[in-house]
C-alpha cells in the first residue's frame, strides 16, 4: 500500500518516464547485464582451454628436451671407458693430458646435441686435472645440496637450477651418482640444460608460461623479467608455490588471474619440474570490453532519443490534466461560473465532461446546504440557551463538599468516629466521581474508589458484608477507564447481598495472564443468578446499546469493547445460590488475548 502511495504521488510525467524506464531500460540494462557475463566466462573459457593445452605442449617438449641429458647420463653410468679414466691413478700429469684426449665421448655428446650446454664428472681422484669435463670437487661443492642428495639417492637422476662453475651462468641440471669400478669411489655427473632451447620452446606462447623445478626457482620463461627469479620473488600466492597439478583462481601481482599447472617427473627421476601457465582476466577480456563499450553508447543514445519521445507525449498529456486542474482550483475557490472545454474523446475529454456536470450539481447542493446550516445555527442557538439554564440551576460542588465537611467534623467533636468516617469516604467517593472526566486513571486509583464505596456500605450492612482485595503487584500502575470496577461491586451488592441472608463476601483480584494481560476478576458468594436469567443477560451484553445513560453492567461492557475491543467484553459466571463471578482482560499492548 505504501508502494501504490508513493507511485500516486509521482506526477504523471514522471510517471510515463518511470514506467518507461521499468519496463524498456530496466530489462534491456538486466540483459546486457547477462549477455555480458556470459560472454566473459565463454572468453575466460577458451582462454583456459588455450592455456592447459599450451602448458600440456610446453611439457611434451620440455620432456623431450630433458629426455636427451638423461639417456645420455645413462649411458654413461655404464660407460666403462669414462669409469676407468675417473678412477685411474696417474703418475703425472701428461699422462693424465693424454688420457684426456684419447676419452673424447662426452665432447662428442656435446657436439652433438644442441640441448646439451656442458656436461662434468666430479671425482674425488687427486691424480686428475680439472678441465672442465673432469672436476675435482672441492669441500664447497661437497657440501651443496644437490651434491649430497645426488650421492644420497643410488643412481636417481635429480634435476636441480644451479651455477655453472666455468661461466657462472644458472642452468637447469641433471645431477646423477655415478659408481666407479673402484669399491668407496663415487662421483656425481652433472649435465647442464641448454636454457636457450628451453626459453625458445616458451616464446612462442601468447600467455605468461615457465618452467620451474622444486625450488620455485625459474628455470625458463616467456617473459625476460621472470627468469632466473624464485616464485616468492614475483608476488603470487601460496597454491602456486605448493600445488603440483591443476588450476585455479589467483591474484598475481595485484591482478585477478587464472593459473594452468602441470607436472613433469621425468622417468627414473627422484624430483622433477612444472609448467604454468598465467592469464590475466583483463588482458582477456579487454577485446570484449571494447564491444561492450561501443555497444553500450550505441544503446544509450536510443535510449535518450525514446525518453525524449516519451517525455514529448506525456507532455502532451500533462498539458490537458494541467487545464482541468486549473478549472478545478476555481471551482474550489466558489466559482461555480466555470465551463471546461476540452476536445476528444478518450479518458481526459470524458472527465471534463463529467467535471462541468459535477459543478452544477454542487452548485444546486450548495444552495441546499446553505439553507440547511441556517436552520442548523437557529437550532443550535436555542439549545446553547436550553444548556445556560441547566447549568446555572445546579448545586455548587463545592457547597456540598464544604457541608459535607461540616457534618464530618461536627461527627468527630462528639465522638461519632464511624459516623465521621463514613462522611468522610463519601466527601472522597464524590469527589472522585465528580473529577472523572473522558480519559483514563490508574488502577489505583479506581481501587480507592472501591474501597471508599465499599466502606460506606460496610458502615450500612455490618457484618452482613465482607470484603477484601488481591492485588497482583504491578497491575496497580495498569490504566483503565473511571468507573469500572465500582458498577460490577454495586451490582453484587445489589442482586447478591441484598438477596441472601446471612454474610456476603466480595473478593477484587487482579493478575497477569501469561500474555501479560491484567486480568480483572469481581467474585462475591451472594444470591448467584439462575441459569435463565445469566442466559437473558449474557444476551442482553451482545445486543446493541439502547438508549440512556444509565452505570451498570452494559454500561461497562460497552466501555471495554470501544475502549479495548471485543475480547475484553463482560465474562460473567454464576451459580444460583452460590455466589457470581465477573472477570474483563486489560490489555497493555494492542488487542487482549486472555480467556477464562
Amino acid at each position: 500500500m505504501s508502494f501504490i502511495r508513493l507511485l500516486n504521488d509521482i506526477r504523471i510525467r514522471k510517471k510515463l518516464s518511470l514506467m518507461f524506464i521499468t519496463v524498456a531500460v530496466l530489462p534491456l540494462l538486466a540483459s546486457g547485464v547477462y549477455l555480458t557475463s556470459k560472454l566473459r566466462e565463454v572468453m575466460i573459457m577458451n582462454a583456459f582451454e588455450q592455456a592447459t593445452d599450451n602448458v600440456e605442449r610446453v611439457r611434451k617438449r620440455t620432456e623431450e628436451v630433458i629426455k636427451v641429458p638423461l639417456d645420455i647420463s645413462y649411458q654413461l653410468s655404464n660407460d666403462s671407458r669414462m669409469k676407468s679414466v675417473a678412477s685411474r691413478n696417474y703418475d703425472s700429469y701428461i699422462e693424465v693430458i693424454q688420457t684426456y684426449r684419447q676419452y673424447s665421448d662426452i665432447r662428442d655428446y656435446m657436439r652433438l646435441y644442441k640441448g646439451v650446454k656442458s656436461i662434468r664428472l666430479y671425482t674425488p681422484n687427486p691424480t686428475m686435472l680439472n678441465n672442465w669435463e673432469f672436476m675435482q670437487p672441492d669441500s664447497q661443492t661437497m657440501q651443496a645440496e644437490w651434491y649430497t642428495t645426488a650421492l644420497s639417492k643410488k643412481g636417481l637422476a635429480g634435476w636441480a637450477y644451479m651455477q655453472d662453475e666455468r661461466d657462472l651462468k644458472y642452468y637447469l641440471s641433471l645431477v646423477r651418482k655415478i659408481s666407479l669400478d673402484e669399491p668407496k669411489k663415487e662421483s656425481v655427473l652433472v649435465i647442464n640444460v641448454n636454457s636457450d632451447v628451453l626459453n625458445s620452446i616458451l616464446a612462442q606462447e601468447s600467455f605468461s608460461t615457465m618452467i620451474v623445478d622444486y625450488h620455485n626457482n625459474i628455470v625458463a620463461a616467456n617473459r625476460p623479467n621472470l627468469y632466473g627469479r624464485n616464485l616468492d620473488e614475483v608476488n603470487v600466492g601460496d597454491n602456486m608455490l605448493t600445488q603440483t597439478e591443476g588450476s585455479f583462481d589467483e591474484v598475481m601481482d595485484g591482478n585477478a588471474s587464472k593459473v594452468v599447472i602441470a607436472s613433469l617427473i621425468p622417468e627414473s627421476s627422484w624430483n622433477g619440474l612444472r609448467v604454468i601457465s598465467v592469464f590475466t582476466v583483463s588482458d582477456i577480456i579487454s577485446d570484449a570490453n571494447e564491444v561492450i563499450r561501443v555497444a553500450s553508447l550505441v544503446v544509450v543514445g536510443c535510449l535518450i532519443i525514446a525518453i525524449l519521445l516519451v517525455y514529448a507525449s506525456a507532455s502532451l498529456i500533462t498539458s490537458r490534466v494541467l487545464r482541468l486542474s486549473k478549472h478545478m482550483s476555481r471551482v474550489g475557490t466558489t466559482s461555480w461560473d466555470t465551463y471546461l472545454d476540452i476536445d476528444g474523446k478518450d479518458e481526459i475529454g470524458q472527465l471534463s465532461r463529467q467535471f462541468n456536470s459535477l459543478v452544477v450539481r454542487i452548485n444546486q447542493l450548495m444552495l441546499e446546504v446553505e439553507d440547511s446550516n441556517q436552520q442548523k445555527q437557529l437550532l443550535q442557538q436555542k439549545q446553547n440557551e436550553i444548556k445556560f439554564k441547566m447549568l446555572a440551576s445546579q448545586v455548587n460542588p463545592h457547597f456540598l463538599f464544604n457541608t459535607l465537611e461540616s457534618i464530618r467534623m461536627e461527627a468527630h467533636l462528639r465522638g461519632e468516629e464511624d459516623l465521621a468516617q463514613a462522611v468522610w469516604q463519601l466527601s472522597i467517593l464524590m469527589r472522585k466521581s465528580l473529577e472523572v472526566g473522558s480519559g483514563k486513571i490508574r488502577l489505583s486509583e479506581e481501587l480507592h474508589m472501591v474501597s471508599c464505596y465499599l466502606e460506606l456500605h460496610k458502615f450500612r450492612y455490618e457484618d452482613r458484608l465482607l470484603y477484601n482485595m488481591e492485588i497482583a503487584p504491578g497491575t496497580e500502575e495498569v490504566e483503565i477507564p473511571p468507573l469500572i470496577i465500582q458498577p460490577l461491586v454495586e451490582n453484587s451488592i445489589l442482586h447478591g447481598l441484598d438477596r441472601k441472608e446471612g454474610a456476603t463476601w466480595i473478593t477484587i483480584r487482579t493478575k497477569f495472564t501469561e500474555d501479560r494481560e491484567v486480568m480483572v476478576e469481581i467474585q462475591d458468594s451472594g444470591a448467584g443468578i439462575s441459569p435463565l436469567k445469566l442466559k437473558e443477560l449474557q444476551r442482553q451484553l451482545m445486543e446493541a446499546e439502547d438508549g440512556g445513560m444509565r452505570i451498570g453492567l452494559r454500561n461497562v461492557n460497552d466501555r471495554l469493547q470501544l475502549t479495548y475491543g471485543p475480547s475484553s467484553a463482560l465474562s460473567i459466571q454464576s451459580i444460583e445460590g452460590q455466589g457470581t463471578e465477573i472477570t474483563f482482560c486489560i490489555p497493555q499492548k494492542g488487542e487482549p488475548q486472555c480467556f477464562q
